[in-house]
């Protein structure tokens, strides 16, 4: 097979890829976060603390965690066809890669909220904030960096899986590399396949490393920065307090 004939192939798998795993983690990232911030909430000593639903939804999650991805898709070829109409192509492996990577996001967003510094809640507490304004305020704040490495993590999980996934017709690189590098025995197409999986592995990873260690250096993982914004409405106190003691201050003298 020559390059004009395997560009056309290439350049569209490159983009069946792309396709998946863009949609997948976007519905990844939109199930896993509330979710693994859910588990922190719910664990002993937890703002929501509930034993039985966190060990719940912790099963839950360690299950379709375990499951094989290659026996996910097949487990899900009904519930696939109801919400695509069809079990093939690239709409159709969304749905699988999604669900798989739901929990697998979960779990790590679960790993970075957990390494906030927990006196940061408590200040918010002590001044009167609510669950949510902890979750908005300091704990997504606080953990962005990691969250952003592990969607990094995620979406390199997920190009592997979209490999998979071309095993039963969901299209991409995949596909080419089983139809083409393993049915038709063309060693050049499964090499330049690979070749193409290894950069566009590297390129995401250098992308998703430096966004977390800029959000780092702007102060998205320190205690400084939340604290200020947490208490700068308390700042108009400080001149009525003044007024309170330069009060007490002249009655004295008098």
């Amino acid at each position: 097979m020559t390059w004009s004939e395997m560009q056309p192939l290439l350049a569209q798998a490159c983009w069946d890829t792309l396709y998946m795993v863009g949609w997948s983690t976007l519905i990844a990232v939109a199930g896993g976060l509330p979710l693994g911030i859910l588990l922190v909430l719910t664990d002993r000593r937890g703002l929501l603390q509930n034993v039985l639903a966190n060990k719940v939804i912790g099963q839950v999650v360690n299950v379709a965690r375990s499951m094989p991805f290659i026996i996910l898709m097949v487990a899900l070829m009904s519930f696939t066809r109801t919400i695509t109409g069809t079990t093939i192509g690239r709409e159709a492996a969304i749905v699988p890669l999604a669900i798989g990577a739901i929990p697998f996001f979960a779990r790590l967003v679960e790993t970075a909220v957990r390494e906030v510094d927990g006196g940061l809640v408590e200040a918010v507490q002590a001044m009167g904030g609510n669950t949510w304004t902890v979750v908005r305020k300091v704990l997504v704040p606080e953990a962005l960096p990691s969250l952003i490495s592990s969607a990094t993590t995620t979406v390199v999980a997920l190009i592997g899986y979209s490999a998979m996934a071309g095993t039963v017709g969901a299209g991409g690189l995949g596909d080419i590399a089983i139809r083409y590098g393993y049915q038709r025995f063309e060693t050049q197409m499964m090499w330049i396949t690979v070749a193409i999986l290894a950069v566009v592995i590297s390129l995401i990873q250098f992308a998703g490393d430096y966004a977390a260690r800029a959000l780092h250096r702007r102060g998205g993982g320190s205690s400084a920065a939340p604290r200020l914004r947490l208490l700068k409405d308390e700042a108009p106190a400080a001149p009525a307090a003044t007024a309170e003691a330069a009060t007490a201050d002249a009655s004295k003298a008098a």
